[in-house]
């Protein structure tokens, strides 16, 4: 096997997949980048058993082959390269010698006979989706933050891809709050997918500049990702999401309008004061015009801060103050409707003009 390639096109391509290449004591060969080269097609490959990321390198000259070396030392050498200076990559054996000008070194590698299979999506079954990158980057961001890290309850680890009324959503809730965000408008394919948080994150951290539209393919089982020259491909978790959409209050008694940055420095205000209790915050309307947040008496002293907006009804609940920050910036607009039944009814967030995204917050026991 040999490639010819920059040092700039393979460092950036060897960061790409050797975040996930974490070796298990079982299983070394996961330490592992397979680099192939069939065809003058080159691809660097890791995996973790539960996710793959395949980067398909562009490369100058080669010969057909294929081998596996320690990701991390690769990515570590490479990179301490000058940059501009063409790399050479070549094999004899499990021998791996990466030489550009005067640096040269030569790796131990094994063969790719022990490597994983890279799981295949069936292209005749599977269903796809086309999404512009920032529209993709922005609402993965607002909704990844309610997932839960309990992997006990698999479900809630994930965002939840799913089509209701011919539209695009994903979903996700730890139990104590839930976030959705509308996709796509009108979609002819229907779909229900629990994509693991931590695959989630990878395909944000594969973003680069240049890529301006994220296709995303799912099968019976698995998910894909493609970015460019980067393909990310994951096991969807097999549980039941819940019926998210009967946790989202349909009417509300009391609604404020708010400006998004005020409420939100009133509530870092009362966070200050709350840290000795959880983080838990009172949210109060007082009916004609004053709307306060403000934390609880402990041994730091009290905090009351008061918003001047029109609200018809009277009443408080206790949040914490951590997950209603989270909301709020994850919300877009400058003003934001704030609603509420009652002490046991979750609160809903939602931006004044757009009904795009939704964000729920369960209350404290007061």
């Amino acid at each position: 096997m040999k490639i010819k390639v920059t040092q700039e096109k393979l460092s950036r391509a060897l960061n790409s997949v050797s975040r996930i290449a974490i070796g298990k004591v079982t299983l070394p060969i996961l330490n592992n980048v397979l680099i192939r080269v069939d065809n003058k097609k080159v691809s660097l490959v890791t995996t973790n058993l539960d996710m793959a990321v395949v980067d398909f390198l562009p490369v100058s000259n080669s010969e057909d082959g294929v081998v596996t070396v320690p990701a991390k030392l690769l990515a570590e050498f490479v990179s301490n390269l000058p940059k501009g200076e063409t790399i050479e990559i070549s094999t004899k054996d499990t021998k791996v010698t990466i030489a550009a000008g005067k640096y040269s070194s030569t790796i131990n590698g094994a063969l790719a006979d022990d490597f994983p299979e890279l799981p295949e999506i069936d292209e005749k079954q599977a269903v796809t989706y086309k999404i512009g990158i920032d529209e993709f980057k922005a609402s993965v961001g607002q909704v990844i933050i309610a997932s839960s890290n309990d992997l006990t309850r698999p479900a809630l680890t994930g965002v939840y891809f799913n089509t209701d009324n011919n539209c695009l959503a994903i979903a996700a809730t730890d139990g104590y709050r839930l976030a959705e965000k509308k996709l796509i408008d009108k979609v002819e394919s229907e779909v229900k997918a629990i994509v693991p948080a931590n695959s989630l994150q990878e395909v944000l951290r594969s973003i680069t500049d240049d890529v301006e539209e994220v296709e995303i393919t799912f099968n019976q089982d698995l998910v894909r990702f493609r970015l460019g020259e980067v393909e990310i491909i994951s096991k969807l978790i097999d549980a039941s999401f819940p019926d998210y959409q009967k946790l989202i209050p349909k009417d509300c008694n009391i609604k404020a309008t708010l400006n998004r940055e005020e409420l939100t420095r009133v509530t870092k205000l009362a966070a200050l004061f709350a840290r000795s209790v959880g983080g838990s915050i009172i949210c109060e309307t007082k009916a004609p015009d004053i709307f306060s947040v403000k934390s609880i008496a402990n041994e730091f002293g009290e905090n009351d801060s008061q918003i001047e907006t029109k609200v018809k009804e009277e009443g408080k609940i206790n949040l914490n103050s951590r997950f209603l920050l989270d909301a709020l910036n994850s919300l877009e607009e400058s003003e934001i409707d704030f609603c509420f039944s009652d002490r046991v009814a979750p609160i809903l967030l939602k931006n004044k003009k757009s009904d795009k995204y939704t964000h729920i917050i369960m209350p404290l026991n007061s």
